[in-house]
């Protein structure tokens, strides 16, 4: 993974790559975080395969592209038929979806720089009020090292599960997509040595596109009172 899908964090992918190309080990990276939000440069980052998602820079979903370094060993395809992407996912091509991969890429590679200060200042901004507004607030992972538009944060003296549905207006997630359905702490907040109970009092943020310096400030109210309001249930000295 370039970059983590729930915290937000950068893994030194042009390291590994490094690593690996030096002991003879072929190198797969799921970039579908940071294509369209990071410059990339596969040549820096020592890649033999590359995944992308359309989705996660705006364009249509259903559609994904695969990056093969030339000289790269050839995959055996998972889908066999009529020989269309080089005989490596045969089935009639998905062509608007093809397009509007392409179209998306493009559009956010013209304002990728210029995006990705824009968005870094409000994320600052967003958890430097959490802070204030909020004690006990525990940031997740590394700030600097960190996707622009992400921002994971676990607020001390919450009851597990109960923050989310404290906020039914705000468009936030107290997890990764993919996890949704589990009611365990997140494996990745484990694994960085995050408390159990700490852990399923997270909430992540993410920042798009379309987010406004406003809209910032209405989070930060928002989950304040929630934090306040839930921590005051528990009969917590906050």
């Amino acid at each position: 993974m370039h970059v983590n899908n729930e915290v937000g964090t950068l893994q030194p992918v042009a390291a590994i790559g490094e690593l690996c190309r030096r002991h003879g080990a072929l190198f797969h990276c799921d970039a579908v975080q940071s294509v369209g939000k990071l410059p990339l440069d596969l040549n820096t980052l020592a890649v033999d395969y590359l995944a992308l998602s359309a989705h996660k820079l705006y364009g249509p979903k259903g559609i994904g592209a695969l990056y093969c370094r030339s000289g790269a060993p050839a995959l055996s395809p998972l889908i066999s038929g009529g020989g269309q992407e080089f005989g490596m996912r045969s089935g009639t091509l998905n062509v608007p979806g093809i397009v509007g991969l392409g179209v998306a890429a493009e559009l956010a590679g013209t304002e990728i720089a210029s995006e990705a200060l824009r968005l870094t200042s409000l994320r600052n901004r967003l958890y430097a009020g959490l802070c204030q507004e909020i004690p006990g607030t525990h940031l997740s992972g590394s700030l600097s090292e960190r996707l622009p538009g992400n921002l994971h944060v676990c607020f001390e003296g919450l009851r597990p599960g109960t923050l989310g549905r404290a906020l039914p207006t705000l468009a936030a997630s107290a997890g990764s997509a993919c996890s949704a359905s589990s009611a365990k702490p997140s494996h990745v907040l484990t694994a960085l040595g995050i408390a159990p109970e700490l852990a399923q009092a997270g909430l992540r943020l993410t920042l798009g596109r379309m987010t406004t310096a406003d809209e910032i400030e209405q989070a930060i109210a928002l989950i304040g009172a929630a934090v306040t309001k839930l921590r005051s249930t528990k009969g917590l000295p906050f």
